[in-house]
């Protein structure tokens, strides 16, 4: 396993990472401490693209939970039996069952029509829905916004305008102290054992987990960069295209994260105009 911090850190000349202490990590993981706050994507698409000479997928992690120490020697991780029963059982699960929106539920009637067509951003909408009867439930709402306002180019540019920043880079959170874990797997599925997320607090939970990083790689190529307890972040290298594309990856979206502060059809806007994913899910 020494041998292992040593090809590491051989892997690493000439890269962000290059001189950085690098240890033992919780459950068989490796640590690559003193990260540059101020060049975090750097680091992770160092390490990224090192995968598959070191055999480890990264993510971000911070030192805020006494576990993100190093330690002198390395510590046993699940066994090659364990992790595949994990992989197995997050195959078969149905994660959108599991996170779904509390909004999925809800009906809007007179006084809350103008509330949902106003958005988090402020761009008023009420004159695409002027038509519609009510009550009526806030996911056909939400649905029949988007489709309309998909077809307004002016409204549309001013609801990107609002919205874009939230999947953008700068958007991210940026913790003082950071961390980079190289987790002892390859396997998208499998890295879900050792995030750390608010979401995802029980074993059947992390396998659902499990499943939506699986997809999301699958088909928005969405990369899990950073894990800081409450949040998520990916790096997304396919984006969702207006339309049915969008308004499906902005409902998982939402489901996985219920303290992003935008309605639905702000998020399906500003994901076919960014490359970053936010994922917020606290008490």
């Amino acid at each position: 396993m020494h041998n292992d911090l040593d090809q590491i850190e051989a892997a690493f000349v000439g890269t962000p990472l290059a001189g950085l202490p690098i240890g033992h990590g919780p459950l068989g993981s490796v640590l690559v401490a003193d990260v540059d706050p101020e060049r975090l994507r750097e680091a992770w698409q160092a390490a990224d693209a090192l995968v598959p000479a070191i055999g480890r997928l990264p993510v971000l992690v911070t030192d805020d939970d006494d576990a993100m120490t190093m330690r002198p020697e390395p510590e046993q991780g699940p066994s090659v039996s364990e992790l595949r029963a994990f992989v197995g059982a997050a195959r078969t699960s149905e994660p959108w069952l599991a996170y779904r929106h509390h909004s999925e539920d809800h009906v809007a009637d007179e006084g809350e029509v103008e509330y949902h067509a106003r958005g988090a951003a402020g761009v008023d909408l009420m004159t695409l829905v002027s038509d519609v009867v009510l009550p009526t439930p806030v996911p056909e709402l939400e649905r029949m916004l988007y489709e309309r306002l998909l077809t307004n180019t002016d409204l549309h540019a001013q609801v990107l305008d609002s919205v874009r920043l939230v999947t953008q880079f700068d958007y991210w959170y940026t913790p003082d102290s950071v961390l980079l874990m190289l987790l002892p797997t390859t396997d998208v599925r499998a890295c879900a054992y050792w995030v750390d997320f608010f979401g995802a607090l029980t074993l059947e939970d992390q396998q659902e987990l499990a499943e939506v990083l699986a997809q999301w790689r699958h088909r928005w190529d969405a990369r899990l960069v950073a894990s800081w307890g409450t949040m998520l972040q990916f790096q997304v290298g396919r984006r969702p295209t207006p339309g049915e594309d969008a308004w499906a990856a902005a409902g998982q979206l939402k489901a996985l994260a219920p303290n992003l502060e935008l309605s639905r059809w702000e998020v399906a806007v500003a994901l076919s105009a960014g490359d970053a994913w936010f994922v917020h899910n606290r008490p």
